[in-house]
């Protein structure tokens, strides 16, 4: 197998250079061009209010980095563009520090309800009832605060606005996110040459965290998960890993976070010698993400996609539907500032593909106690169609295209 194999962790690690700080982040103009276009969605669909709670929408929208705790802080934005963020008295400071984007601030003492607060800002707004839009990863604690104690308004979902921008990246965002897939798929080749036969699982994922920081990546990596032998026919792992043998499928699925986004690469190959089985199925899953590929055109829809997958699947017998030997699930899901977000590559998501849309193609095949492959590469959507972040594997008897 060219690539795999031959090289030692220390070695791999002093060749890397940090290209992490040649990324530029989001600057402050595209932050407020994510308001208005979110005011723009909130007009169009006669929303009143929308509430973004401490995470990632309201860093989407604003700029400010805040986590959620048991604590209510957020931000409510109006249709004319107003936003008043809501926080406890004692970390007033603290908001007016992190933020970017400039809005009022209201505070709550510990011994006071921020729910109330949110209704009264309601209600200062000029909204004596109707449906108001809360982000959908809004804690059931502060939906159901907000709920008892008051009776003139509905709390809906928000996803219509939230996802409706953020399933459309920006040329930076998708910059950001080519940079640290590259930093990733180079981190998966040196990941590769340090394998040996008793390597353990831990070993590999302890290598791959201390790569991506060498990368210049200060978290290392965001997740990993490597898998040996039957280990891998499990999609997302095992409990006790085992250790590397001969002639066995090594699946590494891993990525790295820059400026909030994040990679996402799995590379799936053979330790040795590949066998006809091996083979066999690697040459099935590589045809059958090339069909995902060239079914993501502008117009098709995300469950398109995913039919795709299923169709080459069947015509080789392996399935139908999430039957094994098969793929048990979604071809893929979109990615940005979360992992798996907007839009979902899976037949009950009818989400148009448009110029913008960044998801992962992977329908991975798992053969019951035996092995799985998982070929895993990202695409994003232009005006000329799809485009892969990063080249597929190129076969399995030579993975990276040596």
């Amino acid at each position: 197998m060219k690539g795999i194999g031959g090289s030692t962790i220390e070695a791999e690690l002093n060749a890397i250079q940090p290209t992490a700080h040649l990324a530029k982040p989001i600057q402050k103009e595209e932050f407020q061009q994510r308001i208005d276009k979110g005011c723009s969605l909130m007009k169009a669909q006669n929303v009143p209010a929308m509430y973004l709670h401490a995470g990632t929408n309201l860093f989407y929208f604003t700029g400010m980095k805040w986590n959620a705790s048991e604590r209510m802080v957020g931000a409510v934005l109006f249709p004319n563009g107003k936003l008043i963020y809501i926080a406890p008295e004692f970390e007033k400071g603290t908001i007016f520090e992190f933020m970017l984007i400039e809005g009022e601030v209201r505070c709550w003492e510990e011994h006071e309800s921020p729910y109330e607060l949110f209704v009264t800002i309601l209600k200062e707004n000029g909204l004596e009832e109707g449906d108001i839009s809360m982000d959908e990863a809004t804690p059931f604690f502060t939906i159901d605060g907000i709920k008892n104690c008051q009776n003139s308004y509905e709390l809906v979902n928000a996803k219509s606005i939230t996802a409706g921008c953020r399933m459309i990246k920006s040329d930076a965002e998708i910059a950001i996110m080519q940079h640290a897939m590259n930093i990733t798929l180079e981190v998966h080749k040196a990941a590769a040459r340090i394998l040996r036969v008793g390597i353990s699982a831990k070993e590999v994922t302890d290598f791959i965290q201390e790569a991506h920081v060498k990368h210049g990546i200060p978290s290392g990596s965001y997740f990993c998960i490597v898998l040996f032998g039957v280990d891998s026919s499990f999609p997302h792992g095992v409990k006790s890993p085992k250790n590397l043998e001969e002639h066995e499928v090594v699946l590494i699925d891993t990525g790295c976070m820059l400026y909030d986004y994040i990679s996402d690469i799995t590379r799936t190959y053979v330790f040795g010698k590949a066998n006809e089985e091996q083979t066999r199925i690697w040459n099935i899953e590589k045809e059958t993400q090339q069909a995902a590929f060239n079914a993501a055109q502008l117009g098709n829809t995300c469950a398109d996609v995913d039919t795709a997958s299923r169709v080459v699947l069947e015509s080789h017998n392996l399935g139908p539907d999430y039957k094994l030997p098969g793929l048990p699930h979604r071809t893929g899901h979109g990615i940005g500032l979360g992992i798996h977000e907007w839009p979902y590559i899976v037949r009950n998501d009818f989400t148009v593909l448009e110029p913008g849309m960044t998801f992962s193609n992977e329908p991975m095949i798992c053969v019951p106690n035996k092995f799985g492959i998982r070929l895993e590469d990202h695409i994003y959507m232009t005006e000329n169609g799809p485009k892969w972040f990063t080249k597929p594997m190129h076969s399995i008897d030579n993975p990276f295209g040596i």
